[in-house]
């Protein structure tokens, strides 16, 4: 499969959700809500970049519960049976390659390839570890969650709940939060505050992006989609639901604006996103967050 067809595929599945009015990387997830919310493969590996909006947003259509996604030869070599008629999601796999006639001189070449999987609710037969019934969703919201609070505490982010605006400040490089009884819920608290630690991680001196576009720019929509990404792969990664509920239709809107101008630029925003989550990770140590 050539490089570009998958670019494009990506991109076609991505617009087409979004001019039917939904962000792809939002879902009501209904499974284990205490674990990891980032697609796995068969064996345990966690997803990374444009697969996870691929494998969220095929959750989302199809409403699968289950988290964890093998090919067909997976499947076959654990006596599973993909079922007939099932529909296959893409994803993609990274990679460099050195021409032979470059050889000499090392240079590579990177590709980007598309495969197939399935997820684990389509297949029969497969062993038990691989599937958990559904947990009830539970009604009453908790107002403080302990493990997303670490986090951010161990982010050494300067945040200050006051006003009635979420911003990141490069110029004090600082945090504002309204104050959090302005929330609607924990889901809309975090997803916030995530969205904004992902601005956040853009200064020069850490991970040095450009923060100076303005409103319907395009440096600005790729920035706002790869602060909205890191916060739904972080939420998503302590196990939260993640959902701003800011400025959807205008965001959509610039969004598509630039996805349908770049092919790329969903591919470029999930990888930036992809990297903002691991200094976050790195930064903070995940494992002191776990144990903490």
């Amino acid at each position: 499969m050539q490089t570009n067809d998958t670019y494009q595929r990506i991109t076609d599945a991505i617009i087409e959700q979004l001019e039917a009015g939904t962000k792809p990387w939002i879902r009501p997830w209904r499974g284990n809500s205490r674990g990891s919310l980032i697609p796995r493969r068969a064996n345990g590996e966690a997803y990374r970049g444009i697969n996870v909006l691929m494998l969220w947003l095929s959750s989302q259509l199809e409403g699968y519960d289950e988290n964890t996604w093998m090919t067909y030869r997976q499947a076959a070599e654990l006596g599973g049976q993909v079922r007939k008629g099932e529909k296959g999601t893409l994803v993609v796999k990274y990679g460099t390659f050195t021409p032979k006639e470059r050889e000499d001189d090392e240079q590579t070449i990177p590709y980007l390839r598309g495969y197939t999987v399935f997820n684990v609710e389509q297949i029969d037969n497969l062993p038990k570890r691989f599937t958990s019934p559904a947990e009830p969703v539970i009604a009453e919201p908790i107002s403080v969650n302990d493990r997303a609070e670490r986090f951010i505490e161990m982010t050494g982010a300067a945040i200050t709940y006051t006003g009635t605006q979420a911003c990141y400040r490069p110029a004090f490089d600082d945090i504002l939060i309204p104050a959090r009884e302005r929330f609607l819920d924990e889901v809309h608290l975090y997803s916030t505050v995530f969205h904004e630690i992902g601005h956040w991680s853009g200064a020069k001196h850490r991970l040095d992006r450009d923060l100076s576009g303005r409103f319907g720019s395009e440096a600005y929509a790729i920035e706002e989609l790869v602060a909205e990404l890191s916060a739904a792969f972080v939420c998503a990664d302590l196990g939260l639901d993640h959902n701003p509920r800011e400025n959807t239709a205008s965001y959509i809107a610039n969004w598509l604006k630039v996805l349908k101008s770049d092919k790329r630029a969903i591919v470029t925003a999930a990888a930036k996103a992809q990297g903002v989550t691991d200094y976050l990770n790195e930064l903070v140590g995940k494992d002191r967050v776990e144990a903490a």
